[in-house]
């Protein structure tokens, strides 16, 4: 598989970039949201762009442009589809050739821009605005039809498929029967209410069990999984009501418990648990259970967790324990991966004519037979599903037995309301750099301080009232109640209605002394805090924002990373504080900030273009 295969063509319609700051105006935090997850998928998929859009300028090929904004699981499929297009019988029949090119949007992200703007695309580069749009499930197109804009999505046909599991690592699904029984999302809460966790069957030394799952809000794995919990409460396999959803709360809130944290995507989850266990650590010491779509599972047990598009000479090594997929008992849902012709103003008649032609060419005999390579099952069941669909790599071509229909407009929207009010309550502490390369430019009009403040501020009206959220501000030469070199803008305890005295305690911080960087002391004096007040019922985590290597600190990082590490090396996994880094700007010290949220079970973010740091704030906070 290859890179990103295609070229755009700009068509001007006046100043996008003033166009895209007004655009931003109106969507608010929605509009930061939607940028977000492309952002931390930098480097992922080499034919997507890392931002949603600004993939810079392109060669001129004399063909027609258009884009495909996709979820990121197809964007290696899309290059290779892409790529036969162009010898294809719909391309030919053309007056003019055309070149596509996808780009990684989530689904849930590209939804809530489409819903909030038909105007314009979230890119100050014009030339990425999408032609094509390919959620991975008609449950997205639905939403943005329903909120006024059914012409905007036009008319979305599906031309593959891919059912949603749960993988476990072998030897814990052994434990529960597999493959010789069945296993039902029953069987998995269960073991998240039992205190005993995975002692209730035998295995205590694997402790509790734990369940990831990506934000509903963003992803379709997630929005999926809740539905999934909605019709196993229910008993029902069809015709999913409202109704149900309202009475399957206390079920799903048991389920929501054994969440370790919400990732933004599946991918981060999964490269986590692949370097865990190539390291030698039990999976189970991260995760027991992962929310995925069968193809990202199928990528995981090559060796590709994060899905990236896998380069010529590149060897990838499979994982020491594959995962293998649980269809659950009760039946699954199917992400069906549709392609529309979006109806924006900024799609010409000839790209509209072009993208028509290549969501024919996905229809197509020779298009169904590229999508198993890839993990995806084809449409066209005359196409076989080739070596990847076996025992081999953790699947059953048979599953899953029970299909689950996409349930009503009105249901998918109760469902993401219920889960904001059940999801498992946070306790987060951000610790922000304040030292004095924040007053660096980021080429905005804005310092690096600017963007870390407003940032965090954006990320406020995510919290309940009921979740702990505190700030702390580190620099050397001020000193506080929590300790040295520490600045305590609020403590970690109940947001309430604090969030406009919090929103100014941020602006302070343009003010506060700023020296060096105590980077690796400031982690240590927020972990021995938030680990003394952590409680299980909670995501316990620290969210640490640094533009620099650390200058002034008295720890090392070797004893830094055994005092963060050393409740999982003991195996206390009641109540584990996970950080989460952003490396910020440049001079970030990648590598280090990376070995610190592995230790603990947290995810790292790049945030090396600091004028995108508001951003990846709204990323890092899907986690919560």
């Amino acid at each position: 598989m290859s890179g990103g295969s295609g070229r755009v063509v700009a068509h001007s319609r006046g100043s996008s970039s003033a166009r895209y700051r007004r655009a931003s105006l109106r969507s608010g935090l929605a509009g930061l949201v939607i940028l977000s997850t492309a952002i931390a998928l930098s480097g992922c998929f080499g034919g997507g762009s890392e931002d949603g859009g600004d993939g810079g300028d392109f060669a001129d090929d004399g063909c027609t442009h258009i884009v495909v904004a996709t979820s990121s699981e197809k964007v290696n499929m899309l290059d290779a589809l892409a790529k036969a297009f162009k010898d294809s019988p719909e391309m030919k029949a053309l007056d003019t050739c055309a070149t596509v090119r996808p780009i990684n949007v989530s689904s849930g992200d590209a939804t809530r821009f489409l819903t909030a703007s038909d105007e314009v695309w979230p890119s100050e580069n014009q030339e990425m605005w999408p032609t094509l749009w390919s959620p991975a499930s008609t449950v997205w197109t639905e939403r943005v039809a329903a909120a006024g804009s059914p012409a905007l999505v036009g008319e979305p046909e599906s031309f593959t498929r891919t059912p949603v599991v749960f993988g476990m690592p072998a030897a814990m699904a052994k434990a529960l029967g597999y493959p010789q029984s069945p296993i039902s999302i029953t069987d998995l809460e269960q073991l998240c209410s039992n205190p005993d966790g995975w002692g209730s069957v035998g295995k205590d030394i694997w402790g509790s069990f734990k369940i990831s799952k990506t934000n509903p809000n963003t992803s379709t794995t997630g929005l999926s999984a809740i539905l999934m919990q909605s019709y196993e409460a229910s008993g029902k396999t069809s015709d999913l009501t409202a109704d149900d959803v309202a009475a399957a709360s206390d079920f799903s809130r048991v389920f929501e418990e054994c969440v370790i944290h919400y990732g933004d995507t599946t991918g981060k989850v999964l490269t986590t648990l692949y370097d865990e266990t190539q390291n030698g650590a039990a999976g189970s010491g991260y995760v027991s259970a992962v929310a995925v779509e069968e193809t990202s599972l199928l990528n995981y047990n090559q060796g590709n967790p994060d899905s990236h598009t896998v380069q010529p000479g590149e060897t990838l090594t499979p994982p020491k324990e594959k995962l293998v997929a649980i269809y659950p008992e009760g039946g699954s849902m199917w992400s069906d991966n549709p392609i529309t012709v979006l109806g924006a103003e900024w799609v010409t008649p000839v790209q509209a004519e072009a993208g028509a032609a290549f969501a024919a060419f996905l229809q197509t005999e020779p298009a169904q037979q590229i999508l198993p390579q890839f993990g995806f099952r084809p449409l066209d069941e005359s196409v076989a599903l080739g070596k990847l669909f076996t025992e081999d790599y953790g699947v059953d071509p048979a599953g899953p037995a029970v299909t689950l229909p996409r349930p009503a407009v009105d249901v998918v929207s109760a469902a993401i309301d219920q889960w904001t009010q059940i999801r498992k309550p946070s306790s987060v502490l951000e610790l922000i750099d304040i030292s004095g390369s924040m007053d660096d430019p980021i080429g905005d009009g804005r310092s690096k301080l600017d963007g870390a403040i407003e940032g965090a501020q954006a990320t406020l009206t995510h919290f309940r009232s009921t979740d702990e959220v505190g700030v702390w501000a580190f620099t050397t030469d001020i000193e506080s109640e929590a300790g040295k070199n520490i600045a305590v803008l609020r403590n970690v305890e109940p947001l309430g209605s604090d969030r406009e005295s919090l929103d100014s305690s941020l602006d302070d911080l343009r003010y506060a002394t700023r020296e060096g960087t105590p980077l690796y002391d400031a982690i240590a004096i927020a972990y021995d805090d938030m680990k003394e007040r952590a409680e299980p019922g909670r995501i316990n985590a620290i969210v640490v924002l640094s533009d620099g290597q650390d200058t002034d600190s008295t720890m090392s990082l070797d004893s830094l990373i055994a005092k963060i590490s050393q409740a999982t090396r003991e195996g206390g996994d009641d109540a584990p504080v996970r950080i989460f880094p952003i490396a910020y700007g440049e001079g970030a010290n990648t590598a280090d900030l990376q070995r610190i949220a592995e230790a603990t079970g947290g995810q790292w973010f790049d945030a090396s273009d600091a004028a995108k740091i508001d951003l990846v704030f709204a990323s890092v906070i899907n986690n919560f």
